[in-house]
């Protein structure tokens, strides 16, 4: 059985022989065995860890990255792939809302109503009007701006509600979501985003950027996938690493030692 040192695995990524032991001790890489001089040695298996769980960082981030590597290395095969099942539902779910955005930033700039909409001051909608704009209730707007989905400013003296034309934008793109059953927490995210953004053109560029980097995850998971299985397959179905570190049954002593 070949040996590998610590400096092995980090050399192939350009990672730190420190963050090598990092991940054994968090449980990303199955437990080295050590030999009588105190020095861990890993196995290819180790190896392919390693890659398995870098390559989880990036399709879907450390924290579900490392639930899954600690899953499969204390052998519960089926809490792994949950987590991996999750991800790719994530995904798909902003697959969605990014479509469903796209429409709603087709209908804000090509509809034949932008052009009407108010400015803030004296021409902002109050809430009964926008309600009706919309056909919901005036208590579904409250709602909405009690959950942080709008932030509509107020009258001085009356404290009446005003709703701008970024309101009003805010308020449609929202009303089309929740039409499409999104909940609230993810509509408000959504809004956030686009706020950010900025106009219609500044939307439609983040659009595409948000399209561009769903793909970039896709990807990434494909690759990730393929890493992972070949882990999977290096393990066995029956090898219970959190007890039985990879290549634990050997006592060679590495030649470097």
């Amino acid at each position: 059985m070949k040996y590998l040192r610590p400096f092995d695995l980090a050399r192939e990524h350009g990672i730190s022989t420190q963050a090598v032991r990092n991940y054994e001790r968090d449980g990303f890489i199955p437990l080295a065995r050590r030999t009588p001089s105190g020095y861990r040695t890993y196995t290819e298996t180790h190896a392919a860890a390693l890659r398995a769980y870098l390559a989880l960082v990036q399709a879907y981030g450390h924290a579900t990255g490392g639930e899954i590597m600690r899953s499969l290395n204390t052998g519960d095969l089926d809490a792994a792939l949950t987590a991996v099942d999750r991800g790719h539902a994530q995904l798909l779910r902003d697959r969605s809302t990014l479509d469903a955005v796209g429409r709603a930033v087709e209908h804000l700039t090509s509809g034949p109503g932008v052009a009407e909409l108010p400015t803030i001051g004296s021409e902002a909608l109050s809430i009964g009007e926008l309600a009706r704009r919309l056909r919901v209730t005036a208590a579904t707007l409250r709602n909405w701006e009690a959950v942080g989905i709008l932030a509509p400013a107020r009258e001085p003296v009356t404290g009446h509600r005003l709703f701008g034309a970024t309101d009003v934008r805010d308020a449609e793109l929202s009303h089309l979501l929740r039409r499409g059953g999104y909940p609230l927490e993810r509509i408000r995210a959504v809004i956030q985003q686009i706020r950010t953004a900025g106009g219609t053109e500044a939307l439609s560029a983040a659009v595409d950027d948000w399209r561009r980097r769903l793909t970039t995850r896709g990807v990434s998971m494909l690759d990730a996938a393929a890493r992972l299985g070949g882990y999977v397959a290096l393990l066995g179905v029956d090898v219970p690493l959190g007890t039985n570190p990879a290549g634990a049954g050997s006592r060679a002593e590495p030649a470097w030692e």
